[in-house]
C-alpha cells in the first residue's frame, strides 16, 4: 500500500516571496540531508552579500515548528559547497551553540523527512549529518549537533 506522508509547509507566497529563482533539479532523490542554523535574514544575506540567485536552503525551520519552504523540493540547494546535488539543505533559525532545538522543531523536521521520503524526493536510506561534517564550521551549533540523532527515521 502506498501511504503518502504529509507537512505543512508555509509556501513562499504565505510568507510574501516570490517562487524560487533557482530552478536546477536534483537528478535523484537526495541521499543526504544536511542540518544548518542560520539567521532570521538569511536570504537578504545569501543574495546580497553572496551573490546567490536565492537563498540556499530548500526548508527552513522556526523555533515554534513551522517549516518554510526556502528552494523546496527536488531543487539544487546553495547550503554546503560541492555537497549540494545530492542533498536537501534544512535550516533551524536560532543560534544553537548554547541552546537546544524545541522538541516540537524536531518533530516537525522528522515530520518533513518522512514527507519527503514518501513522496520520493528523499531516498528511503538518507544519512543526516550536519553542517560542520562536511566543511570547517561550527555550524549547526554544539546543541543542534547533539540532537540530530533523534532526525533518522525508523
Amino acid at each position: 500500500m502506498d501511504v503518502r506522508v504529509t507537512v505543512e509547509v508555509v509556501t513562499r507566497g504565505q510568507w510574501g516571496e516570490a517562487a524560487p529563482r533557482c530552478q536546477e533539479t536534483l537528478k535523484y532523490p537526495a541521499q543526504r540531508v544536511v542540518i544548518h542554523h542560520t539567521l532570521i535574514h538569511i536570504q537578504r544575506m545569501h543574495m546580497q552579500d553572496r551573490n546567490f540567485d536565492d537563498i540556499g536552503y530548500n526548508f527552513l525551520i522556526g523555533e515554534d515548528c513551522t517549516v518554510y519552504e526556502g528552494r523546496g523540493w527536488g531543487v539544487v540547494g546553495a547550503h554546503t559547497k560541492g555537497n549540494n546535488h545530492n542533498s536537501l539543505g534544512i535550516a533551524f533559525m536560532g543560534n544553537f551553540n548554547n541552546e537546544s532545538p524545541s522538541p516540537a522543531a524536531l518533530s516537525s523536521v522528522k515530520q518533513l523527512l518522512q514527507c519527503g521520503v514518501s513522496q520520493g524526493h528523499l531516498h528511503p536510506v538518507f544519512i543526516v549529518l550536519g553542517h560542520r561534517d562536511l566543511r570547517d564550521t561550527a555550524c549547526p551549533g554544539e546543541r543542534l549537533y547533539a540532537a540530530l540523532k533523534h532526525l533518522k527515521l525508523p
